[in-house]
């Protein structure tokens, strides 16, 4: 059987390349991904994740024996959803209301296999250091967060801005290894594949 990814995101195609998955890549969804009013978060990742596999198994149009895996990542600041920034001052804005602050990554992933639609979902703690305004004008000035909810990237440079977390790491970079592999287990998709 073979595993589809139904997303553009290189942070997905390296962790999935590091369980050693063989997949291919499907067209990034073009879904509407505003949250619905009174949506709460982990509603909003785990139907984002739901819808991008649809759209991606229906953009690929006949996959024979084939399971379409759709993800998504959210930063959660009390209730509140963090998307990618607009520009470089909101991020700066959203840097400062997660310094030194704990907030959530809540990262779904949505596995369609034929007609059954399997969800999963993690939740992380991440604990921010307090840093000073300079030093989150200096990370914002490198571009890094750009294109990542909450403005930043734990897996580079945005590494130094967390003081520690609780949780899944990969989940915090976009898709958590355990609840991937506990989906590629249910329906026979094997990892650690030689290339």
């Amino acid at each position: 059987m073979i595993l589809y990814l139904a997303s553009g995101s290189p942070r997905r195609v390296e962790l999935l390349r590091q369980i050693a998955v063989p997949f291919s890549m499907l067209s990034a969804p073009d879904i509407d991904e505003t949250p619905l009013p009174q949506e709460p978060p982990l509603e909003y990742v785990c139907r984002m994740a739901r819808e991008k596999a649809l759209a991606g198994a229906a953009g690929a149009g006949d996959l024979p024996d084939g399971a379409v895996l759709g993800a998504d990542t959210a930063v959660v600041l009390g209730d509140e959803i963090l998307g990618k920034p607009a520009d470089e001052q909101q991020a700066l804005a959203m840097l400062k209301a997660l310094n030194g602050a704990e907030h959530q990554v809540m990262s779904a992933l949505a596995l369609l296999h034929r007609d059954h639609m399997a969800v999963r979902y993690s939740i992380t703690r991440v604990q921010f250091r307090q840093l000073s305004e300079a030093q989150l004008q200096a990370y914002v000035a490198t571009g890094e967060g750009a294109d990542k909810a909450g403005g930043y990237g734990i897996q580079g440079l945005g590494a130094a801005l967390v003081a520690s977390l609780t949780g899944s790491y990969s989940g915090v970079v976009g898709l958590p290894l355990e609840q991937v592999v506990a989906l590629l287990d249910q329906v026979g998709i094997r990892y650690w594949q030689p290339n």
